[in-house]
């Protein structure tokens, strides 16, 4: 037989005109190891600095409908990505969305309880707003160790060992006695939370087919939002539990206990079957490099990833600090800007938190979704100029336009449901729990005083003949969001684009254009239609 063709493969700075080729629409893989593990490196001559830069807005516009011969409701439509999925793919993606989920949950049952944990240790909302920023700052933290373990050891240990802590950790909170042990817990927590998310996402999108991963990717972020509404739910649940006050202790209490499930579930199925390929080949790369010296006790593969994923990593930190900002900016202090500037009570609280996170989550699918039709980087814009377009009413008069809100969460949120398949398809394969979780966690770490930010600010806008201690929280946080949604689009604007790039390892989903033909697998143009054997 002769030598099979290999696809090219596109480094992170490569400017190639044409949509299809940059963004590698409806990719085959190629055959070689090097490229199924990383990315070329960047190239920063003179003329592919150039031509990357000139080709900005033609590729933003070049959109993937224009490279299928389907129509747009066909291209849209996640039905038949979905049905190619196994029984196998529906059960990692679920075990990722929960845990997921509940990670959100357990961040956000600080923010929904502020007020009352602060009362309870005798300090202001501003401090326990202190809790929530290390927690931020912290998740890079885990995001290096466990990313690292999770590419190293495997998703399922990782994963139950995360778990194991979380119960730990939640049930300690809800004994603290002092601000001192409160921060202390949440700092812990922080470590954790930053080690769950890349784990969460490699274990429920990696490995599934390339048709369904946008709109299994528009509801895996939303899970956030979800995670959002259980916090709320339960609050209001636990309210009148323990001491008057403290029902916020119970709430940390059953949150730890949920780790439970989660971990019973894992247990009970095998390794990811992507994560056994990448272990083998990477073992194949490293036999079939010739090293010298002290190289040859090292794996290799971490001295090729730092070689081509320094430049995109340095992109991925600085895009994701911004998408970080717009929910950490427009959500975190929400709930206290109800609380106090607006007198909202419990109960239309806890109706506005939960259906502004059903709102995100059915932003997420829908634009998810769309972004098969659009691509990444113009989905993403449009989220933007809808969320710019809800700020006023949303934080004005938060109590009767609470509406706005909804819609303007929703924007966040359809925006993040890019954000996992956008991330996935832009890192290597060899490292991805790792770079993927760093750069979301680093990204973290510059937005993590967010809400203490705001806080601040706010006090140097007391509202006049208000209540002491009643500040104009909703302006600040209507200027402070927008110029998020105005940086979002000049950072999405020049980024980069690998749309559809092959994921999966196992050797029975990667073939050349002559094995796919050898098998009957349909190839049409720029378009090749891969499907499990």
């Amino acid at each position: 037989m002769s030598e099979k063709p290999q696809v090219e493969y596109l480094s992170p700075t490569n400017s190639i005109s044409k949509h299809q080729q940059e963004t590698d629409v409806y990719s085959i893989a190629p055959k070689d190891i090097d490229h199924q593990l990383f990315n070329d490196k960047p190239d920063f001559s003179r003329a592919a600095i150039t031509k990357y830069f000139a080709t900005r807005l033609s590729t933003l516009l070049d959109l993937p409908l224009y490279h299928t011969d389907r129509k747009w409701y066909q291209v849209i439509n996640p039905i038949p990505g979905l049905k190619e999925m196994t029984g196998s793919d529906w059960n990692f993606y679920f075990m990722g969305f929960f845990a997921w989920a509940l990670d959100s949950m357990d961040f956000f049952c600080v923010s929904v309880a502020a007020p009352e944990i602060a009362s309870s240790l005798g300090v202001s909302v501003t401090d326990i707003t202190w809790g929530v920023t290390l927690v931020l700052m912290l998740r890079s933290v885990g995001a290096i160790i466990f990313g690292l373990a999770a590419d190293y050891f495997g998703r399922k240990w990782t994963y139950i060992l995360i778990l194991v802590l979380f119960i730990v950790v939640e049930i300690g909170t809800g004994f603290v006695q002092t601000y001192q042990q409160f921060l202390g817990v949440r700092a812990v927590f922080g470590v954790l939370m930053g080690s769950m998310y890349p784990v969460a996402m490699v274990t429920a999108l990696e490995g599934q087919p390339t048709r369904a991963r946008s709109v299994l990717s528009g509801l895996f972020l939303p899970g956030y939002s979800f995670g959002y509404i259980l916090a709320m739910v339960f609050y209001r649940a636990f309210a009148g539990t323990y001491k008057p006050g403290e029902g916020w202790r119970s709430l940390f209490w059953f949150s730890g206990g949920l780790s439970l499930l989660l971990i019973a579930w894992r247990i009970c199925f095998p390794e990811s079957p992507d994560f056994i390929a990448m272990k083998n080949k990477k073992k194949q790369y490293n036999a079939e490099v010739e090293k010298k010296g002290f190289l040859s006790k090292i794996d290799y593969s971490v001295l090729t990833t730092l070689k081509t994923e320094w430049l995109m990593f340095t992109y991925l930190v600085l895009l994701y600090a911004g998408w970080n900002f717009t929910t950490h900016g427009s959500q975190d202090l929400y709930v206290t800007l109800l609380t106090k500037q607006f007198n909202v009570d419990l109960n239309l609280k806890t109706v506005i938190i939960v259906v502004s996170n059903l709102g995100g989550i059915i932003g997420g699918i829908i634009m998810g979704s769309v972004s098969e039709l659009l691509g990444r980087r113009l989905t993403v814009i449009i989220c933007m100029l809808w969320c710019g377009a809800w700020l006023y009413p949303s934080f004005f008069h938060a109590d009767t336009n609470w509406w706005a809100y909804v819609l303007l969460t929703g924007g966040v949120m359809a925006s993040w449901g890019v954000g996992p398949i956008h991330l996935l398809e832009l890192v290597n394969s060899t490292h991805r729990a790792l770079l993927s979780g760093l750069a979301y966690q680093l990204g973290n770490l510059v937005s993590s005083a967010s809400a203490t930010i705001e806080a601040r600010i706010g006090e140097r806008f007391p509202i006049e003949g208000g209540a002491p201690g009643t500040y104009d929280y909703g302006k600040v946080m209507c200027i402070f969001s927008g110029c998020v949604f105005a940086y979002m689009i000049i950072c999405i604007f020049f980024g980069p684009e690998r749309f559809h790039k092959e994921l999966r390892l196992r050797d029975e989903v990667i073939r050349t254009a002559d094995e796919e033909s050898e098998l009957g697998i349909e190839t049409s143009g720029s378009e090749s239609s891969i499907r499990r054997v």
